[in-house]
């Protein structure tokens, strides 16, 4: 996988809330970490994150292919100058 790639991914999970950055050290509501899935809850939350990053990835594949596209028709109409 590319980094290019894994950062549109994590980015996603960021935006949808799947993945939290802050800092635990300095945080005054510790509890607020704090939290019990159950074995159901969890593989449900792990299906959900599993459906989402499929469909990030073929997001990604289908941007990459039409700048690539673009990229080409760009190109060829440089040459035909």
């Amino acid at each position: 996988m590319s980094l290019g790639k894994a950062n549109y991914l994590l980015r996603a999970l960021l935006g949808k809330g799947f993945v939290k950055i802050q800092n635990f050290r300095n945080s005054s509501n510790k509890r607020g970490y704090a939290y019990l899935l159950t074995p159901e809850g969890v593989a449900a939350k792990a299906e959900l994150t599993r459906r989402f990053l499929a469909a990030k990835i073929e997001e990604y594949d289908a941007l990459r292919l039409e700048i690539e596209r673009l990229r080409m028709e760009s190109e060829g109409a440089v040459e035909e100058r």
